[in-house]
């Protein structure tokens, strides 16, 4: 029997030290694990709440960076398409010397004559030049402008709503970089409190071990108690040192998301969430999902970007109207200037290029479908999503009552089994044993409440409220009205 408990433990510590040997939170794999713009290193210990991990990975963390990088690119594209309907106005200035063949532009000695009597008196028609030097200089205005252009309306549109589902984009991005930093700072709380579980177990077994010595020096226990005591130590220790291996390790995770220094050392000032949460039937869900899901939203704004580049493709066979036009002045330098310009109509009607239309519209129609595809799969995922984060909430809730009666009665069997080892009723057998149970009940208990407050970090995670509400819904509150301002059009980033 106790073979088998110190082989359960041996068991448990090489998972424990397996969890913390490996790294999954991989930056060059998963974004989410990365931080930009680290905060300088401190020497000094540095406080860090669950409000200021999340301040600080909305500001710091990769996959949000990018996404807001990609929103930036979306805003340029739009003001490159929006230019194309705009007026354009520029100056051209130029000055420089000509060389000109009177012959090459269709002047011949036989014409001269016919120019006689422009030339001065005096003037002879065979010292003529055919070959002239001239210094011009000449400075305008242009202006042009698409007068009607319905296909370039309709793509400026389209690129509108792309940017509108780049905003969407990062709004769900920093959803999950929220997501993904309360996961990490609840997973260094949990390895924390498994780290003090385990010193206290370790305090306990030095007191039976010391016990266990002293008796052994009376002449009142066997020498086998105090070896089971002091294996049981030692094991305990290693369990220690396996926690807070663990406890640091997941701080380092922490701190690489949301830009601290590897080296920064930081104390979590909050402890683990634990209160009850207000059943949400899935109606509600669904019609907060619907509201408030970025991806969710974002998909509509792409439906519409293809929508309207379907419609550009149709559009492409209608005219076009522009206008250009200039005013300036040109003549010899240093001499007489004269006064030109330009104003021109021009209509533009595409005659047969059928193939190049019926390419681009059956090119604009697959993307609609597949934009519509996917969106119907979307809405069958958040349903299926928000069914699993309440049965994840559901059973986590009724895992940690378990788990939390198991560590009562694990440690009042502990005590009793003490003291009956105190009272020389049995050896420490039963003592060992009963520790190996509590520990196994305190590690469970951790991990329940931590799979709860990650059941709830995910429940509003898929409602599409983490990054305002996480707090309330890791208290065990639940609002009593989601804003829902999103749907009706271009939201206003919230800053933290």
């Amino acid at each position: 029997m106790m073979m088998k408990q110190f082989l359960a433990l041996g068991v448990l510590l090489a998972a424990v030290g397996a969890r913390a040997q490996s790294n999954p939170a991989n930056s060059a794999v998963n974004p989410y694990s990365g931080s930009v713009q680290a905060v300088p290193y401190t020497p000094q210990v540095m406080p860090l709440s669950l409000d200021e991990a999340i301040r600080l990975g909305i500001a710091n963390n990769l996959a949000l960076t990018e996404a807001r990088e990609r929103q930036k690119s979306a805003s340029a594209e739009k003001l490159q398409l929006v230019n194309v309907l705009l007026p354009n106005l520029s100056l051209h200035g130029e000055t420089g010397v000509h060389e000109y063949n009177l012959e090459a532009e269709g002047f011949h000695p036989s014409t001269l004559p016919e120019f006689a009597s422009l030339l001065p008196p005096g003037a002879s028609l065979t010292s003529f030049p055919f070959i002239t030097k001239v210094d011009t200089t000449i400075g305008q205005v242009n202006l042009s402008q698409a007068l009607f252009n319905w296909a370039g309306y309709d793509v400026w549109r389209a690129a509108e709503a792309n940017e509108k589902a780049a905003f969407y984009s990062a709004q769900s991005s920093r959803g999950l970089a929220v997501l993904n930093v309360g996961n990490s700072y609840l997973q260094a709380l949990a390895a924390r409190a498994q780290a003090e579980y385990a010193r206290a177990l370790l305090k306990t077994d030095e007191t039976l071990l010391n016990q266990a010595h002293q008796e052994h020096l009376a002449g009142t226990a066997a020498n086998l108690d105090e070896l089971r005591a002091r294996v049981q130590y030692q094991a305990q220790q290693q369990a220690v040192i396996a926690a807070e291996d663990n406890f640091e390790k997941a701080k380092i995770a922490l701190s690489r998301q949301i830009g601290l220094s590897p080296g920064q050392k930081i104390q979590l000032t909050d402890s683990a969430p634990y209160a009850e949460l207000h059943p949400l039937s899935i109606e509600d869900a669904r019609t907060e999902a619907y509201a408030n899901r970025q991806d969710f939203l974002g998909m509509k704004q792409q439906l519409r970007v293809a929508e309207l580049e379907r419609r550009a493709a149709a559009h492409e066979r209608f005219p076009t109207v522009t206008f250009a036009g200039n005013w300036g002045v040109t003549g010899i330098s240093g001499g007489i200037y004269h006064e030109t310009f330009a104003a021109v109509g021009t209509l533009s009607v595409p005659i047969f290029q059928e193939a190049k239309f019926r390419g681009d519209h059956d090119v604009a129609e697959a993307q609609l479908d597949e934009i519509r595809s996917r969106l119907r799969d979307l809405t069958v995922r958040i349903d299926q999503q928000l069914r699993d984060s309440l049965l994840d909430l559901q059973t986590a809730t009724e895992t940690v009552d378990v788990a939390k009666s198991n560590v009562d009665l694990a440690t009042t069997a502990l005590d009793q089994t003490q003291q009956r080892f105190q009272a020389g009723v049995t050896d420490n057998l039963p003592v060992a044993e009963a520790q190996s149970t509590l520990a196994a009940a305190q590690t469970q208990y951790v991990n329940s409440v931590y799979q709860l407050n990650e059941a709830r970090l995910g429940l509003a995670r898929n409602l599409g409220i983490i990054d305002t509400q996480y707090r309330m819904y890791l208290q065990g509150g639940r609002p009593a009205q989601i804003r829902s301002n999103q749907a009706a059009g271009m939201p206003q980033k919230q800053n933290r």
